[in-house]
């Protein structure tokens, strides 16, 4: 058997393998110490497509140096790494937390790499007396090949769990999922998959070979507001996106807010030790639009194909934060 591209492109995919006695996962990375061994998926989460949407799912990490399936939920993990959550909270590939405030009514990329490129559309509102706006994540825009995908959180006074709070459009299309689990959307050739994992405001954006976005779209409760003293008016409740992020091949010169944190030399400026460690950069990653390409520090370029031996494979996994203590990895739990 010749060895040819197939061989030298690693790619992490998972692969579900029919089986008598249950479902097993393997993987085909042939990098990994898991490659094609068939994995039974473990009691506590027997599918990788429960019917139960609040189930967890049966899942394989293929860099992990343990070689054994896993379970996890599906929803976005505000506690995990490449988790972007509250106003806005970003958990970077090394682990560490850090906040980027940015300002309400405006864009910065968040990932910026030769094939990939993501960026948030940032609400918020500036109390009297602030210096700074709080604000949250709105929308995002991603930009892959010659495509483009948004979602957003539409606009709500008063904030209802029986209605739908999403909206998507595909190639400048508006484009609707009916609401309901599993509710599943795919491209035309399959670039891009689309599924609901819960009826409403919970969903799963798959970019096959290149990332997994999991999205929750929550208001601000009154508790939040009465906690941060955000003073939220009657007639919004800023409906937003927690969002995680687990990207399966970045190159090593990937740009953006949370995407630098996968750079192999990256050093994170946050201040340890402080409860607030925020991190600046509006000027390198402000961008005009939702899906514009262009900032100080971006570099997506979708004709330029990047060399192999400059491809990275990153396949990190989530931390469930259980106590206040440290996970070990930077980053600190809290309430």
């Amino acid at each position: 058997m010749k060895t040819g591209g197939i061989i030298s492109v690693l790619v992490l995919v998972i692969v579900l393998v029919a089986g008598v006695n249950g479902e097993f996962v393997t993987c085909t990375n042939r990098g990994s110490k898991c490659f094609l061994k068939q994995l039974k998926c473990p009691s506590q989460c027997p599918s990788t497509s429960p019917s139960n949407p609040s189930a967890k799912v049966c899942y394989l990490n293929c860099n992990s140096p343990v070689c054994s399936p896993e379970c996890k939920n599906r929803k976005p993990n505000c506690s995990g790494r490449g988790a972007a959550c509250l106003d806005p909270r970003f958990i970077g590939a090394d682990g560490i937390v850090f906040y980027f405030h940015g300002r309400s009514n405006e864009h910065f990329s968040l990932v910026s790499d030769h094939n990939l490129h993501i960026n948030a559309r940032f609400i918020g509102l500036r109390p009297e007396g602030r210096t700074r706006d709080f604000t949250w994540i709105q929308a995002l825009g991603i930009m892959f090949d010659n495509h483009k995908f948004s979602l957003e959180a539409t606009k709500a006074a008063k904030w209802d769990d029986e209605v739908d709070h999403l909206n998507f459009s595909y190639n400048g299309n508006e484009l609707a999922i009916p609401e309901g689990y599993p509710s599943i959307w795919k491209s035309a050739n399959n670039e891009i998959k689309v599924e609901r994992i819960s009826s409403k405001n919970s969903i799963m954006v798959t970019l096959p070979e290149i990332a997994e976005i999991s999205v929750n779209v929550v208001p601000i409760t009154k508790q939040d507001d009465k906690i941060h003293n955000y003073n939220i008016p009657s007639d919004n409740c800023f409906a937003h996106l927690e969002v995680q992020f687990r990207f399966l091949g970045l190159s090593s010169n990937v740009e953006g807010v949370l995407g630098r944190t996968y750079q192999p030399d990256f050093q994170n400026p946050a201040k340890p030790g402080v409860a607030m460690p925020v991190v600046g950069g509006e000027n390198k990653y402000r961008t005009t639009s939702i899906f514009d390409t262009k900032c100080e520090s971006c570099v997506f370029s979708p004709a330029q194909v990047p060399r192999k031996e400059d491809s990275l494979v990153m396949d990190y996994g989530t931390m469930d934060c259980t106590s206040r203590s440290s996970g070990g990895n930077g980053i600190v739990c809290r309430k």
